[in-house]
């Protein structure tokens, strides 16, 4: 009897459901929010009450989607955290709601999971390509900068993260001191196609072993673009597409000097990544490039799976089913949660 898991996702500010089948996605739809564009961030209560609007709708979509009835499935998976605490607990209450007036078990899923595994989903209109275990996964978001050794789909080590903030919150808040908008990271990926990246120069930090900072980088665009402002006011204007080349350059140059130094020191040239910064086009090129260099076998998610979405919760969710697992009723949300 085949395994169908609705996918539950609502972390932040897209609400999302999807379906798997013995791993092959039947649906995928998502609800993006408009509203916090206007404050330059997500707003938590605002992203919450949106959550509780579309999460019924977005449900029946994605299941007449799918071509099934709710009654065909066989278990729920659900984003548990980390996340926006209420946000979280829409998309949790729902699927506990679900569980009970359908008699089947929900399986909890840690949103950063779901990165690491969203090369794992199959579309019946796609060639099948997997990594082979083990692999590095460098997962690279607005919360987390990470390097994950994965040697299997639920056995995870950590040998590098962030000490301080990730990159992509560097992404959004040097966009926010440019003036660019929110969210930052698509912002200046478009306009660093148009700029030259060796124009100039930011300082990159030298952190022990294999983690990672992205403070001082920050503070080296801020005092840059300070100085230049004094001697000509529309520096940033004239400039913008240089500047944003270069500083996306230097965080693409931190983020792979220590992807390299792991590789060499694993052995592993099975590489992947995930997260919303996988998306950005300078990092995937680099990433190909340095496959192509160094004999890695790279993979990419597609974009639509590198924002979040309830695809890659669904396929996390099949692999604990699989091993077992089953989530409590009185389970509750997490904002944090220290392990996978």
């Amino acid at each position: 009897m085949a395994d169908i898991i609705l996918g539950i996702e609502s972390s932040c500010d897209d609400t999302s459901a999807a379906v798997i089948k013995d791993g092959w996605l039947l649906s995928n739809v998502i609800a993006s929010q408009q509203v916090h564009k206007d404050y330059g961030g997500v707003v938590p209560e605002l992203a919450s009450r949106a959550h509780e609007q579309n999460i019924v709708p977005v449900v029946s979509q994605a299941l007449e989607k799918a071509g099934i009835q709710a009654s065909d499935l066989t278990a729920i998976a659900f984003t548990r955290g980390p996340g926006l605490l209420g946000s979280l607990l829409v998309g949790t209450s729902f699927a506990k709601a679900l569980s009970l007036s359908l008699d089947i078990p929900m399986v909890m899923v840690n949103h950063l999971q779901g990165h690491i595994l969203a090369n794992f989903i199959r579309q019946p209109d796609k060639p099948v390509r997997e990594p082979s275990f083990p692999y590095l996964c460098l997962l690279v978001s607005g919360g987390n900068s990470q390097i994950v050794k994965v040697s299997g789909p639920l056995d995870y080590d950590i040998l590098g993260q962030t000490i301080d903030d990730a990159v992509g919150e560097a992404f959004d808040k040097c966009s926010k001191m440019m003036g660019l908008g929110y969210p930052g990271g698509p912002v200046i990926d478009r306009l660093a196609k148009s700029g030259d990246p060796d124009r100039f120069h930011f300082a990159k930090p030298h952190i022990p072993r294999l983690d990672y900072s992205f403070s001082g980088i920050k503070t080296s665009l801020l005092y840059f673009v300070r100085d230049q402002l004094k001697e000509d006011p529309d520096f940033m204007e004239k400039n913008k597409e240089d500047i944003c080349a270069s500083f996306q350059k230097t965080l693409i140059d931190i983020l792979m000097d220590k992807l390299i130094k792991a590789s060499k020191q694993t052995g592993i040239r099975e590489i992947t990544i995930g997260g919303g910064v996988s998306a950005n086009s300078g990092l995937r090129n680099r990433i190909e490039a340095e496959g192509k260099k160094r004999g890695w076998n790279t993979y990419l998610p597609e974009f639509k799976f590198t924002t979040d979405n309830a695809a890659m919760i669904a396929i996390a969710g099949w692999f604990h089913y699989l091993a077992g697992e089953r989530t409590p009723l009185d389970i509750a949300p997490v904002s944090r949660m220290a392990d996978f």
